[in-house]
């Protein structure tokens, strides 16, 4: 990972160049060892597969860039798992990287210079309506869950809480002063229900993972991280009248399919990375994947579940609410080092099967990886 942050005076391209170098380094590889790039950039769309002439590399086997939204990661790294399990490449880089920020422009800024003009067809009541924003049709999507099963913007803050204390203990989070409910509660309206504090960091930044075979990963120089299943999801049209939007996401089909895969259950599960957008983004994954009942997000994180302490450790790094915000990077990168046990003071004891989820678009797209650092069957 690069520096994160308000970090200026880099080009996306620049990020992931310096991202895919220091992966390399971090590997014991040659950045010429590399023969597959799959690429993903944010906001700006500014780095591509041009990339490979940045870094100098040539007669690449797999070179290609990809987008789901927030649910690339775990797209191009179950991508890459294939392609070196069939023999199209050896070793592929993923990378994602970005820089939304300027100096003197804040998130607000950043998404504002992103509003388009009113498109045809069936969806410019969107726009029309003037929601036209993230923040807007997330807050709708709490509001329905709110409205259904009872969740509270308490509920909502308890996750920001918990993840607070999290990146207190991660040297690279962004945000590490402790946070209460009460400052939460108190923190600016965004989008009713939706405070400030409910929504995630823009950082600038690059981050790169190299996927290789698991045999071959064994005689590099970090601890292997084995990818065991992967899935995703796409509900499609998920605004519709009648449909499920606030209520499920396409998290519902991703999990159960990746944790088929890789022969497991919920049960097996020891820790989470998960997308955090948005806090409301938390809570339905939790109910989606199945690790509480429908429409009981709120009362399982209540009951302190994701905290340091709790069973279930979630987002140990802060995650994008108080970390840093990388797109599916962000769980990516915190799972692969608690899973290599290289998370320092907030490293998680159990950690034998992890989970990365990806979300994209307004709970439209979703990737989910199981990792393990122990392999299959141990």
């Amino acid at each position: 990972m690069t520096e994160v942050g308000k970090v200026f005076g880099y080009t996306a391209t620049d990020f992931a160049a310096e991202a895919v170098r220091r992966a390399s380094a971090d590997a014991g590889l040659r950045v010429a060892d590399i023969d597959g790039l799959l690429i993903s950039s944010g906001l700006r769309h500014d780095v591509g597969v041009r990339l490979q002439d940045t870094l100098g590399l040539r007669d690449l086997r797999l070179n290609t860039e990809m987008n789901a939204f927030g649910a690339s990661a775990g797209a191009m790294v179950a991508f890459a798992a294939a392609a070196v399990t069939a023999g199209a490449a050896t070793t592929v880089a993923c990378v994602f990287a970005d820089s939304p920020l300027q100096p003197g422009g804040g998130a607000g800024k950043v998404y504002a210079a992103g509003a388009r003009p009113i498109p045809p067809g069936p969806y410019s009541y969107r726009f029309a309506s003037g929601a036209v924003s993230p923040n807007v049709m997330y807050a709708m999507a709490a509001r329905r869950h709110m409205a259904t099963f009872g969740t509270t913007s308490a509920d909502l803050g308890t996750i920001a809480v918990a993840q607070r204390e999290w990146a207190a203990l991660n040297p690279l989070a962004q945000q590490r002063k402790p946070l209460t409910l009460a400052e939460h509660q108190a923190s600016p309206w965004i989008a009713d229900p939706l405070h400030l504090l409910d929504c995630c960091l823009v950082s600038n930044g690059g981050a790169a993972v190299i996927v290789t075979t698991s045999e071959r990963a064994r005689d590099l120089a970090q601890p292997p991280v084995d990818v065991l299943g992967w899935g995703q999801g796409h509900p499609g049209q998920v605004m519709d009248s009648g449909s499920s939007f606030g209520h499920s996401s396409g998290a519902a089909i991703a999990g159960p399919t990746a944790l088929r895969m890789a022969g497991l259950s919920i049960a097996d599960v020891d820790l989470l990375e998960l997308y955090d957008c948005y806090t409301f983004t938390v809570l339905l994954t939790l109910e989606d994947y199945g690790f509480c009942p429908k429409g009981e997000g709120g009362r399982f994180v209540t009951e302190g579940h994701t905290r340091p302490g709790g069973r279930l450790p979630c987002n140990t790094g802060g995650g994008q609410l108080s970390g840093y915000y990388l797109w599916g990077f962000t769980p990516l990168g915190e799972a692969i080092l608690q899973a290599r046990g290289q998370a320092g003071e907030r490293q998680v004891e159990n950690r034998d099967v992890i989970m990365v989820s990806g979300n994209g678009g307004i709970l439209e797209h979703h990737s989910t990886l199981v990792l393990s650092p122990i392999g299959a069957g141990s």
